[in-house]
């Protein structure tokens, strides 16, 4: 007798997982020809390519919660691409556009992202089917999310594209910003995911709003929206560490009570 897994693997994918699937394999496509506009050094589109290959990332996983297409296979696609799109391909624009003026100290920068970024995903896979996961249960993340890895270690290639300073293009700046960003990754910092994220009634169309003139802002100026997302997301890290902290308070007040 065959067990419920077997007998889906039998059967293939569904077709509620065929959708969210594409997408999946869409982001990894897009995150790999951002590398193709690197080596033609056309920066603008590689760094593009990286952000939408992540708006497709965060599409994939809503898809199939709201199709039911959820999946094994699914989780297993989504991290691969992840590695690839958000690892490998930034890795590769980074070291075009900049570390490879430093070949071999360069390159090591350039892997330590990527390599951080698979054992990121990699813990993330381990920890599946773990029942105690203290920062998930809280609603935070653990360390930096790859798709967002991926847009800090571009903040010098924003800062660049925007301001034309010769001197976010240095690899003295770009490589330990790099390898900053690659601790982030695999550290246990406890980040704000979207669930962690609570709108209040009073301020929903404020919210709205923002949203509205960000989308307007990332249209006409990219570079310098994404940027300042960026260094917003950085000063976010210290609160979303103490907001976890006061949670953690919470529930130790709970359990001796």
């Amino acid at each position: 007798m065959l067990n419920p897994e077997e007998r889906q693997a039998r059967r293939g994918i569904t077709l509620r997982a065929l959708a969210p699937n594409t997408v999946t394999a869409l982001a990894l496509c897009t995150g790999l020809t951002g590398v193709r506009f690197a080596i033609g050094e056309d920066w603008e589109r590689a760094a593009a390519a990286i952000i939408l290959a992540g708006v497709l990332d965060g599409l994939d996983g809503r898809i199939a919660r709201l199709l039911k297409g959820e999946s094994r296979f699914g989780a297993e696609l989504d991290s691969l691409s992840d590695v690839i799109a958000f690892g490998v391909a930034p890795a590769l624009i980074l070291f075009l556009w900049s570390l490879q003026a430093v070949p071999q100290f360069g390159w090591i920068f350039a892997l330590a992202h990527a390599v951080c970024c698979a054992l990121r995903l990699a813990r993330f896979n381990a920890a599946i089917d773990d029942k105690q996961q203290p920062h998930k249960s809280a609603g935070f993340l653990t360390g930096v999310p790859a798709p967002s890895g991926a847009g800090l270690t571009f903040l010098p290639l924003f800062l660049w594209l925007w301001t034309g300073e010769p001197i976010f293009r240095e690899p003295l700046v770009v490589a330990p910003w790099a390898a900053l960003v690659a601790f982030l990754m695999i550290s246990n910092v406890a980040t704000y995911s979207w669930s962690s994220l609570r709108v209040r009634r009073t301020i929903r169309l404020e919210a709205i709003a923002v949203v509205a003139i960000l989308g307007g802002a990332l249209l006409t100026a990219p570079w310098a929206t994404l940027s300042i997302l960026c260094l917003f997301y950085l000063a976010a890290i210290p609160f979303s560490i103490r907001s976890y902290a006061r949670v953690q308070r919470q529930r130790r007040t709970a359990t001796v009570a």
